[in-house]
């Protein structure tokens, strides 16, 4: 067992949660500039959207097949290390695919790119659990539980200022690589890492068999599946249904992206205030729910579908800042804590994997109004394993 991974601290290292945090975010810029440079990527390269597709779902097929083996690398060679190689290797496929000019290399670069973001996101909270004080813990997690969609919309909202797809490359990569220093200089590294001699095969068993880390991996598969059933096909929706111009879209979609972030910043407020985790994932899933079934079974004007899109965003905020937070709660023992993240990565990637190319042949087969069911399942879902989740954390906390 890693000492460091039972160290409990007095006082929280803002500075070096800060950094994380950040470097969360220029992670999460990678996954958007796919999705912004879109056009840019047709045009020079005479992509379809077969393709396109590709450039942005390799980061969730990389992130369902590694998540728990990312968080054993973790465990193993230390966070600070694992983190640092993650941004290293997101800046050097950033650089290798602004130079390239074949999508084949492209796709690999990203490939490249999708375990170097793995790599950040199960070692990111490794590193807060040992920099923050346990009374700040919901608070610091519900920071980190942001970094997704502040840094897609900032992607989203940078992006059109670049006139052709390379520069956004490699403008992305230098700020991966500034991010990449800032780790070295500002966070302490651990004081010790895990017996690389423990055998994978036996902690995987171990968190599997875990009620807890399971539950989270389901949850987070549930809620990301919502998430991404509006998302993917939000510019679609705008242009198409709502006649929205293509010159405002994108700034429509990275304010309902963005808003995500009041959800994840008032879960934390409220879990450090003593809330309920399981009522919190439930009445966010209600919301979101309701919201979701409005946007698309309703036939209502353009300012009331933005408004339920921003109302649906910022509510599901909620859940992934309550599920993350309780990783450190919920895992076997402290040091499986970030092999229960990558699980828990695991649901989120395999949401956005299956959720847009299932919801995608739904609405094409049977119009807007399917979208609703796969929101409705995924709402009640929630709903009915919150209550599990509740039970799960009263039965941790009465065992020790």
């Amino acid at each position: 067992m890693t000492t460091a991974a039972i160290f409990v601290r007095e006082r929280t290292d803002w500075a070096g949660v800060l950094t994380v945090v950040a470097a969360g975010v220029v992670a999460a810029m990678q996954v958007g500039k796919g999705l912004i440079a879109g056009p840019l990527l047709q045009s020079d390269l005479g992509l379809d959207l077969s393709a396109l597709g590709w450039i942005t779902s390799v980061f969730a097929i990389v992130g369902v097949v590694g998540g728990m083996v990312a968080g054993a690398i973790v465990a193993a060679a230390g966070d600070r290390r694992l983190l640092g190689a993650g941004m290293a290797m997101l800046a050097l496929g950033s650089f290798a695919g602004a130079a390239t000019h074949a999508f084949t290399l492209l796709l690999l670069s990203r490939i490249f790119e999708g375990f170097g973001f793995l790599l950040v996101v199960v070692a990111g909270p490794a590193i807060l659990m040992r920099l923050v004080s346990t009374d700040r813990r919901d608070l610091v997690f519900s920071l980190w539980s942001c970094f997704m969609p502040a840094g897609m919309a900032a992607a989203m909202l940078i992006g059109p200022f670049f006139a052709d797809w390379r520069s956004i490359w490699w403008s992305n990569g230098l700020i991966t690589f500034a991010s990449l220093l800032s780790v070295f200089l500002a966070v302490s590294p651990p004081r010790e890492t895990a017996d690389s001699a423990a055998s994978f095969r036996n902690d995987a068993a171990e968190t599997l068999a875990s009620r807890g880390p399971v539950l989270l991996f389901v949850l987070f598969s549930l809620f990301s599946l919502m998430s991404f059933t509006l998302s993917s096909f939000l510019p679609i929706l705008l242009v198409e249904r709502l006649n929205v111009p293509l010159a405002t879209v994108g700034i429509i979609s990275a304010v309902i992206t963005l808003v995500n972030v009041v959800g994840n910043l008032a879960a934390g407020h409220m879990l450090s205030r003593g809330f309920a985790r399981g009522r919190l994932i439930a009445t966010a899933a209600v919301l979101m729910g309701a919201s979701g079934l409005w946007i698309f079974l309703g036939q209502s004007g353009d300012v009331l579908t933005v408004g339920l899109c921003l109302l649906f965003s910022a509510i599901g905020g909620v859940i992934p800042a309550t599920l993350i937070s309780s990783v450190p709660i919920l895992s076997p023992r402290p040091a499986l804590a970030p092999m229960a993240m990558g699980l828990l990565m695991q649901g989120s990637n395999l949401g956005q994997l299956v959720g847009p190319v299932a919801v995608g042949t739904a609405i094409e087969l049977y119009g807007w109004a399917s979208g609703a069911a796969f929101i409705g399942v995924g709402a009640l879902f929630c709903i009915l394993l919150s209550s599990t989740l509740e039970r799960t954390l009263q039965s941790k906390a009465q065992r020790k």
